[in-house]
């Protein structure tokens, strides 16, 4: 093929033009809603298809054979990446720690569930480097085992063997992390345009570190917790203390747990700062296309070993830092530290004098002892009051440290797992932990006919069983797999008395529901979904169709002792668009928080779209307003919410903060009234077009039966 002579010889092609930011439709209208939080993780981007159940699969592993491919592999070096004195040990535990130490409690994103290290953002953040390496390593045992463990298995239990391999009896060890094969987009991870921007750009007061703004639980763009080197970068114990309270407990750990897996992670390894770090290529996503992947290549001699830069601190915490011990806080309270300088530049902690034996080996070279350190975060274990008294107790009982810290591990990377009923495996635990939210099981063969009439004739209105349903439903977060309906905990504090869930009207339901439940032996939690399923029936049949919505009986009641109740107010809706509800003004929009509760509980924006309408009708508004209930028939399951908002004979205007009125362009008379969740479904084009589905005139059974699906994956959501 020749050039004409005319060519500029400009590439003919798009090059994914298309799919760029700079060419999107939120470059030409920002202000626009963008509903990519809602596409994410489709079957296009999975290599396995719809068929692949992981879960499945992970159950036909030889577990012991994997396990002990793993042990050998801690203490078999590659040339290519060295292991610090023989063992990876220290470098697995932190792709694991690192995995899952992403998790926050605000909105459950984040965690080792999914394997999202592989990706961007997470696997080129700075807090990250040469963890690129730690996956390569573990190349070969996923090769060879290939569908039958996930990356986010691997991580992990490369973290627990570890452990297991340095002396450490573990807690426990689950299967069954699901792998994601693209980016997760939706996650927010803060507003800074660079990594390790001042904390200043996400505290409203940073001597406040409460002030941390949510649902964020790291001190930087780019780190898992807080700077190493102090505050900023600026050493100073007693203020960083303040900053590892608030992150760990944002990580659902208290104080405790926290001081446990501070020092439980540096019992082993080391830091690697021998260089100058703005020598460094680029991290794995910036790096050039011959370097496969790997990133933060160091040009001094071999780029690895003795020049390892990472953190950008240097040196070992303990004196055998292969073996599980105590040296950790012997190191720390036996010795008196100071500020130094790594070769690196970055600020450490050393001891101002400590005997030659009880120097680390050097990691490279076994003639050669070096200085341990002490990062910021590890000096606040000394000099904070709170966790100085835990520390001490560590120290006096190696036993009690060792255990704690197996404990905090196992929540650690089994936080966003869910309850113990989804765990795989030989080796998880059978203890009940009330951090999964334990609930009992409950009975599951009676007659749902007889529970059905006994609802329908209490007399509770379609609105209210409605309201009931979906409050104690859609609590349900796809993140961390807490919440739902299972467990009824709805009736329980403190979700009792959450504004959310209107509590008087709460109560009254309850105290019609609760003796159905007790009449027929069954679960609360399975009375609250028949009797939202009741509604939907009977506003279907007014509508003209006879339909069923599908029910699955056995949800148990979980009891106040079962519940944590400061964990359970994570969970709090601070906004419902479905109920068309908002506490408050909000930085983000109402129509930007519907979007963000719909990807939690797993919803796309067909569904998301199809059950607001439904809703809409349904009479299940916030306090019983007639905002957005476009219709004159309500509590009858039709699609007049969509024919009303886009008929043309009809015109819409301002009323107020977040109030619109639907007009009558003849008579001028105000219709109905409406917020920004629903004149959204009329405005953005893409939420139009499923509306202009559900609007047809050939489409009402289809409405009804896409509302009754969409409604049934909300009830079921928490069920296994």
């Amino acid at each position: 093929m020749q050039n004409s002579p005319n060519s500029s010889g400009k590439c003919p092609f798009m090059h994914g033009s298309t799919t760029t930011q700079e060419n999107s439709p939120t470059k030409w209208w920002p202000k626009s809603l963008n509903l990519d939080i809602l596409h994410q993780h489709d079957l296009k981007t999975n290599p396995y298809g719809k068929d692949f159940d992981y879960k499945e699969n992970v159950k036909t592993l030889d577990y012991q054979a994997l396990e002990k491919d793993m042990l050998e592999l801690m203490t078999t070096p590659q040339d290519w990446w060295p292991a610090d004195w023989g063992h990876y040990g220290g470098l697995m535990i932190r792709m694991a720690w690192h995995a899952a130490g992403t998790y926050r409690t605000g909105d459950g994103r984040g965690g080792a569930g999914t394997g999202n290290l592989r990706f961007a953002p997470l696997n080129s953040w700075p807090d990250n480097g040469n963890l690129d390496k730690a996956r390569r390593l573990l190349w070969p045992i996923k090769k060879k085992y290939g569908n039958k463990i996930s990356w986010a298995d691997l991580f992990i239990l490369a973290g627990n063997i570890a452990y297991e391999s340095m002396g450490l009896k573990m807690f426990g060890f689950s299967y069954g992390r699901a792998d994601i094969w693209h980016p997760e987009k939706d996650i927010y991870w803060g507003s800074e345009n660079e990594f390790l921007a001042p904390s200043e750009e996400r505290y409203s007061n940073l001597e406040d570190a409460t002030t941390l703004e949510n649902p964020l639980g790291a001190t930087h763009m780019g780190l898992i917790y807080v700077n190493p080197e102090g505050v900023n970068g600026k050493p100073d114990p007693l203020k960083t203390a303040k900053h590892v309270r608030e992150t760990f407990a944002r990580m659902a750990m208290n104080d405790e747990e926290t001081v446990a897996l501070t020092a439980g992670g540096h019992t082993v390894g080391k830091a690697h700062g021998n260089g100058d770090a703005s020598a460094l290529g680029p991290e794995p996503e910036g790096a050039n296309i011959e370097n496969q992947g790997f990133g933060w290549i160091n040009p001094k001699g071999n780029g690895n070993g003795i020049d390892t830069v990472t953190s950008g601190l240097e040196g070992a915490w303990t004196t055998h830092p292969t073996k599980w011990d105590n040296g950790y806080f012997d190191m720390l309270f036996n010795h008196e530290w100071e500020l130094r300088k790594s070769p690196a530049g970055a600020w450490q902690w050393e001891p101002v004098s400590i005997e030659e034996d009880k120097k680390p080996i050097d990691a490279n070279n076994p003639k050669l002892r070096q200085n341990p350190i002490m990062t910021d975060a590890d000096m606040a274990m000394k000099v904070d009051p709170i966790y100085r008294e835990i520390s001490l107790k560590f120290k006096d009982d190696q036993d009690y440290f060792s255990e704690t810290f197996a404990r905090a591990w196992f929540k650690l990377t089994h936080r966003d797992m869910g309850s113990k009923s989804r765990y795989i495996g030989p080796n998880f635990p059978s203890e009940e932990l009330i951090w999964q939210d334990p609930i009992p099981h409950g009975k599951s063969d009676y007659n749902i006919d007889q529970v059905k009439d006994s609802i329908t004739a209490s007399g509770l209105s379609i609105s209210d069983r409605i309201t009931i349903a979906w409050d104690s439903a859609r609590t349900f977060r796809g993140s961390d797999l807490r919440g739902g309906a299972n467990g009824a905990r709805i009736s329980l504090s403190p979700q009792n008395s959450w504004e959310g869930n209107e509590p008087e009207r709460l109560a009254c339901t309850l105290s019609v529901l609760k003796p159905i439940s007790s009449q027929h032996g069954i679960s609360l939690a399975d009375t609250i979904v028949l009797a939202g399923n009741t509604a939907v029936e009977e506003a279907a049949k007014a509508a003209g169709f006879d339909v069923t919505v599908p029910f699955d009986a056995g949800r148990g009641d979980a009891s106040q002792d079962m519940t944590d109740e400061n964990s359970f107010s994570n969970l709090e809706p601070h906004a419902d668009g479905y109920r068309n509800w908002i506490k408050k003004e909000y930085a983000d929009k109402a129509e930007e928080m519907m979007l963000d509760k719909t990807q939690l509980l797993g919803l796309t924006a067909p569904e998301m779209t199809v059950l607001v309408g439904g809703m809409r009708v349904l009479n299940s508004n916030y306090g019983s307003t007639s905002t957005g209930v476009f219709t004159d028939r309500p509590g009858v399951l039709s699609n007049d919410f969509f024919v009303n908002l886009l008929d043309m004979g009809n015109k819409w205007s301002v009323a107020g903060t977040n109030s619109y009125e639907i007009i009558d362009r003849k008579s001028g008379a105000v219709k109905w009234t409406a917020s920004s969740v629903d004149l959204i479904f009329g405005s953005n084009s893409i939420l139009r077009s499923y509306s202009e589905v559900y609007a047809q005139d050939d489409n009402k059974e289809k409405f009804v039966n896409d509302f009754i699906s969409a409604w049934n994956k909300v009830m079921n959501a928490d069920i296994i």
